[in-house]
């Protein structure tokens, strides 16, 4: 199944993050907050100004955003977790950082 957001939507996929401090101590899951960045999936075509004229997104399929705690509306599509959020919710574009560990 595939799935197209509207308008100034965007789907995000969250990206795990380490789950070892920089000191060598390992998080348990009960103790890990879910990540605020992810993997951008699927873009819409954009918002309309007050003319109606499209405004594209900024962001494009395969950027790595960060974005608020509360952000977006989780959803499940063909068992996979996802995000369905406004552009206007990502904060920043991580520029020049891969696609790392991916949650499932």
């Amino acid at each position: 199944m595939k799935f197209r957001p509207l308008h100034d939507r965007v789907v995000v996929k969250r990206v795990e993050e380490d789950t070892k401090t920089k000191g060598g101590i390992i998080i348990p899951d009960t103790a890990q907050e879910k990540p605020m960045q992810g993997e951008i999936i699927a873009v819409g075509p954009g918002g309309r100004d007050e003319t109606g004229k499209l405004i594209p997104l900024d962001v494009k399929a395969g950027d790595i955003v960060l974005f608020g705690k509360w952000s977006g509306t989780e959803v499940k599509i063909d068992g996979v977790e996802y995000l369905i959020m406004k552009e206007s919710d990502i904060m920043g574009v991580l520029e020049g950082k891969p696609a790392s560990k991916k949650v499932a």
